[in-house]
């Protein structure tokens, strides 16, 4: 008998969640009331804001309760409905957690994914909410013009590429960061950057500083630390940054305390704005209508890292903060 799988987070992380921190279990598939619909799950998200989601410390989102069912966005096909919006055979993502079943009463979906041709996996990443992230994190905040220069931490990553080639596409000069031979080769030959740094370097902020001599006019900060701190020392006047994630950090409580940047700025009368995306939710149509466009001109390019099933998602977080995938790491279920 068909069972629905699903990962639970059984104890508290402090930092990075280890695969001991979540178990397998199978439960019975949920049963539909009015209102409702039944998701069976193609493929889970794995994503940087899953760490906070396991801690305990203070964030945008509750935490995970202990027991249950991993938070993350996931993609699936409507297979039984008693919603008269959501008709069996559609595929909807959103917030649905590491099950291999959902009900939903369609609040915690992001959309209806109408990219028939092309893969629902990319509904997680270019087509979800890593692409949009890139669209109006670049585009909105850092708003680079033809021909400045664009610096991107994490540039082989599934946010990080996406960004690398918008910029491109909007007639930027392009800088990423990274960290092996490896991820550099990608970052040049497969996403296009015209300059690639590893943060791995004796001496960073001069290998930035001769990769942008007139300095960075956007840089879109994935990282925060000290591939930042760098960055901050060779901003172009009127530079715009994007904080949009902190990866390089490994513990928020207490808060890190780094080198201070209130100078930097100043001199560089520089902007330095948080962004998430989920503030964006009622804008997501137009990115994703944008970024599918570019992939089937074949201007904006992709990779994926898939994981088999339930077993591999409890490790699958702290791969993802390892540097261990190439391209969006996902689980397909």
């Amino acid at each position: 008998m068909t069972t629905n799988r699903r990962v639970i987070l059984s104890s508290r992380s402090k930092g990075v969640p280890q695969a001991d921190h979540f178990t397998v279990e199978d439960a019975a598939i949920p049963t539909l009331s009015t209102g409702q619909f039944l998701i069976k799950m193609s493929y889970w998200s794995i994503d940087p804001a899953m760490r906070g989601w396991a801690n305990d410390a203070p964030n945008y989102l509750p935490p995970v309760e202990i027991g249950a069912a991993m938070r993350s966005f996931a993609v699936g096909e409507v297979v039984d409905s008693k919603h008269p919006d959501y008709a069996v055979g559609e595929v909807v993502t959103g917030m649905f957690g590491w099950n291999s079943y959902a009900v939903s009463d369609g609040s915690n979906v992001d959309r209806k994914v109408a990219e028939t041709d092309l893969s629902p996996s990319l509904a997680l990443g270019v087509l979800g909410l890593n692409g949009v992230t890139a669209y109006y994190g670049l585009l909105d905040v850092c708003d680079p013009k033809p021909g400045e220069t664009v610096v991107v931490s994490t540039a082989a990553g599934s946010v990080g590429s996406a960004v690398g080639q918008i910029a491109k596409i909007k007639g930027a000069r392009t800088v990423g960061i990274t960290s092996s031979e490896e991820k550099m080769a990608l970052c040049r030959d497969e996403f296009g950057y015209d300059e690639v740094i590893s943060y791995r370097q004796d001496d960073l902020a001069g290998a930035l500083k001769a990769a942008a001599p007139d300095g960075f006019d956007c840089y879109f900060d994935n990282t925060c630390g000290e591939i930042s701190d760098a960055v901050f020392t060779n901003l172009a006047l009127g530079a715009r940054i994007c904080i949009c994630g902190t990866a390089s950090l490994t513990d928020w409580d207490p808060i890190p305390v780094g080198p201070r940047v209130h100078r930097q700025l100043l001199v560089a009368r520089a902007r330095l704005q948080g962004f998430l995306v989920l503030d964006y939710r009622d804008r997501y149509g137009p990115a994703i209508a944008a970024l599918a466009n570019w992939i089937r001109d074949g201007r904006l390019t992709y990779q994926e890292h898939v994981l088999d099933g339930a077993e591999a998602a409890p490790g699958a977080i702290d791969l993802l903060y390892r540097g261990g995938n190439r391209g969006k790491l996902i689980v397909v279920v």
